[in-house]
């Protein structure tokens, strides 16, 4: 079998190496020392000056949301993963859908503003498969509007825009650090922000808004991580720019394998470089996407169908809204397997049934 992704798992003596500390200390959650060193060698490692690690992706965008104050209307994407949208949602505000970029796949800055209204506070826009959103006209149409900048960045570890740290844009970006991420903990995210009192604010939020043991000074959650958490990020820390680094093989194999394939890859950002994130192609159509797939489960060889179906159309507790854009590539996207240890020539044999499909 074949899984579309695979989790990185570092030497296990590597990891019980950091377990032998935890039993010692006895300290396993409420950030002990491994939390608070992987925040600092985290920060080492993307050139920033803060970083708060807390439970997962989606409750860094709950945070965020809840630290900036926001109540009303916020644009976003209706091309991400489920938690985009409903982190609005739960947090008492409205999601306001605006169609993507038919390259890019990320949210289209010159649809934005035909959707500003009265009631609009903020953007949140994802960076796609880690593909930078074009940060520098999202950020003039904010401060054009006084709108409140968040990104969800749950793909983009590692990944620069002209030398500098994609999370370094936006009042705060988020990083998840799932299993099915090219760099994890387990389970986990980040929470990023330049401003020092907005740190200060999240940092109370994550832990119940308590500031003394018989003191609060904000509305919080439960957003701490565990020891064990942070022993498995610190681990897998060390092999990152191996890990990319692999993943970009695989990429570029894929690339050459499948040069005669009909899809396209989104178009990456001028100004940034993959950080191999995913492997997602944009098919000719739905029915040959329904082929190929029909075939590599035959195979035991699973892809995802990611992003779909559009947010905009498929969530219960919303209406039902056109993205034509979304809609329609959507519905032909697919990502193929990608992760450390895929072979070269498990990666030829995909490539090869993939192409017999086609064209046959």
């Amino acid at each position: 079998m074949i899984p579309v992704t695979k989790p990185f798992l570092p030497p296990i003596e590597e990891y019980h190496n950091f377990l032998k500390g935890i039993w010692s200390r006895e300290w396993i959650t409420n950030m002990g020392p491994l939390a608070s060193k992987l925040e600092m060698d985290l920060k080492e490692y993307l050139c920033l000056n803060h970083v708060l690690f807390v439970t997962n992706g989606t409750i860094a965008l709950q945070m965020a949301i809840k630290a900036l104050d926001i109540n009303g209307e916020i644009i976003t994407t209706p091309f991400s993963f489920v938690a985009t949208t409903s982190s609005i949602v739960w947090e008492g505000c409205k999601p306001v859908f605006v169609d993507i970029d038919p390259e890019t796949l990320n949210i289209d800055p010159n649809k934005i503003i035909a959707s500003i209204t009265k009631d609009t506070k903020a953007i949140l826009a994802t960076h796609v498969y880690g593909n930078p959103c074009d940060v520098l006209a999202i950020e003039e149409i904010a401060k054009q509007y006084n709108l409140k900048v968040i990104y969800d960045g749950a793909h983009s570890f590692g990944v620069k825009i002209n030398g500098r740290s994609i999370f370094e844009y936006g009042d705060i970006s988020i990083c998840s650090l799932h299993a099915t991420k090219l760099y994890h903990s387990t389970e986990g995210g980040l929470v990023f922000t330049k401003d020092p009192n907005l740190l200060k604010k999240l940092s109370l939020i994550r832990n119940f808004g308590i500031t003394g043991f018989d003191s609060f000074g904000e509305l919080g959650i439960n957003g701490k991580n565990s020891e064990f958490h942070a022993a498995m990020g610190l681990v897998n820390l060390k092999y990152i720019d191996q890990i990319i680094a692999r993943r970009l093989e695989i990429i570029n194999r894929y690339s050459e394998k499948l040069e005669n394939f009909k899809a396209v890859n989104p178009k990456w950002h001028k100004d940034s470089e993959n950080n191999g994130a995913y492997l997602p192609y944009i098919i000719s159509s739905e029915n040959l996407l329904l082929k190929i797939k029909k075939a590599l489960d035959a195979n035991e060889i699973f892809t995802r169908r990611y992003f779909y179906p559009s947010l905009s159309s498929s969530l219960p507790y919303l209406g039902s809204v056109e993205m034509t854009i979304s809609d329609d590539l959507s519905k032909r996207m697919l990502c193929l397997p990608l992760y450390f240890d895929l072979t070269n020539e498990e990666v030829d044999w995909i490539c090869r049934l993939i192409l017999r499909e086609q064209n046959n």
